[in-house]
């Protein structure tokens, strides 16, 4: 079973988290995760530049460290780049402090990548829980640290290889509204899906007259 937009009791339960951006323009916020990879986050960005669409990459910190010229072109073309953890650990059975440093261990490599370019890194990066996983405590740190928790409100599942797109585009292309918050995949097992699902999702929101937004363009906050 796919939840490709989030249960209205979740952001009840977890208020401190961003699901969406308030904002009162026709604007989406694009996101990817667990990249950057070669060849999928290279199409993904050929894309985007097709599209003039902007994204938000929730990359994880071990493939930054990797692939640093892939990462370099994700911010030269105009995206934007946030923490997704260092392995893409699950906040749920981590120990605390362990979780924190791979958080803190993937900003530093986020920062060293600004500051290579001429792209302004944002006042608070906003970090992603790889699987939507993070416990109390955690949220907690987050907070103290001004660190933003950015959830999402659709969820296309292209990481599952038994996906029927043609449902998924539905689901989604029914349930954009302003401020959605919209997660894909830059991954291997998602490329596959991915390529039948973007493209036609980009297609049908610029249709609709949708802008795209990065998340350091506003002060999220949730709704």
């Amino acid at each position: 079973m796919h939840f490709f937009k989030v249960p209205a009791l979740l952001p009840f339960l977890v208020p401190s988290a961003i699901w969406r951006i308030r904002t009162s323009e026709k604007m989406i916020f694009l996101t990817f995760d667990d990249g950057p990879q070669p060849e999928v986050t290279n199409w993904v960005l050929e894309i985007l530049n097709k599209y003039n669409a902007n994204a938000t990459f929730f990359c994880v910190g071990n493939n930054l460290s990797q692939y640093p010229q892939l990462a370099l072109e994700i911010l030269t073309q105009g995206h934007q780049i946030a923490n997704h953890t260092y392995h893409h650990r699950k906040g749920w059975s981590s120990e605390n402090q362990e979780y924190f440093h791979e958080i803190e261990k993937t900003q530093l490599i986020i920062n060293n990548l600004y500051a290579q370019t001429t792209k302004e890194k944002p006042k608070h990066p906003p970090f992603r829980p790889p699987y939507g996983r993070i416990s109390h405590a955690q949220l907690q740190w987050a907070k103290q640290m001004k660190i933003p928790v950015v959830m999402w409100s659709l969820l296309s599942c292209d990481y599952d290889p038994k996906l029927n797109c043609t449902h998924a585009l539905k689901v989604l292309e029914k349930n954009i509204q302003p401020g959605s918050i919209v997660v894909f995949h830059d991954s291997k097992k998602a490329y596959y899906q991915l390529k039948q699902l973007l493209p036609k999702f980009l297609e049908y929101v610029v249709a609709q007259g949708y802008s795209f937004g990065l998340l350091s363009d506003l002060t999220p906050t949730s709704k």
